[in-house]
C-alpha cells in the first residue's frame, strides 16, 4: 500500500517540478528585458518571483530525489516475481507429429460438397 502512494506522490511531485522549471525565466531573460526585448513585468515582483521559485523548486528537487530513493530501497526489498518467458525451453510445448494426429471429423462427408470432374464447369461466364 506504501508502495502505491509513493508512486503516485512521486509522479505528482515530478510533475509539478516540470511546471516549476517551464515557468521560470532563464538568466538572460532579465538582460533582454533591459534592453527592450520583452516586458520584465512579473506576478511576484522584481526579485520575489526569484525567491519564491526557486525554493520551490529547490523543495521539489529534494523531494524528487528522497522519495526516488525510498521507492528505490523498497522495490529492491521485494521478492522478484517469477519471469514468464526466462526460460522457454522448459514451458515449450511439444508438437504431435503429422502422423500421430488425430484426424479432423467434426465435418461430416455429407456436408462437404463433391468436387466436379469438369474444371471448365467452375468458370462462371
Amino acid at each position: 500500500m506504501l508502495y502505491e502512494v509513493l508512486i503516485v506522490v512521486y509522479l505528482i511531485v515530478a510533475l509539478l517540478l516540470i511546471g516549476m522549471v517551464l515557468v521560470q525565466q532563464g538568466k538572460g531573460a532579465d538582460m533582454g528585458a533591459s534592453f527592450g526585448a520583452g516586458g520584465s513585468n512579473t506576478v511576484f515582483g522584481a526579485s520575489g518571483s526569484g525567491n519564491f521559485m526557486s525554493r520551490t523548486t529547490a523543495i521539489l528537487a529534494t523531494l524528487f530525489f528522497v522519495i526516488s530513493l525510498i521507492l528505490g530501497n523498497l522495490s529492491s526489498s521485494q521478492e522478484k516475481q517469477v519471469d514468464e518467458w526466462q526460460n522457454l525451453e522448459s514451458s515449450a510445448v511439444q508438437q504431435i507429429p503429422a502422423e500421430e494426429q488425430p484426424a479432423d471429423t467434426d465435418v461430416p462427408a455429407s456436408d462437404v460438397p463433391a468436387a466436379d470432374p469438369k474444371p471448365e464447369n467452375n468458370i462462371p461466364e
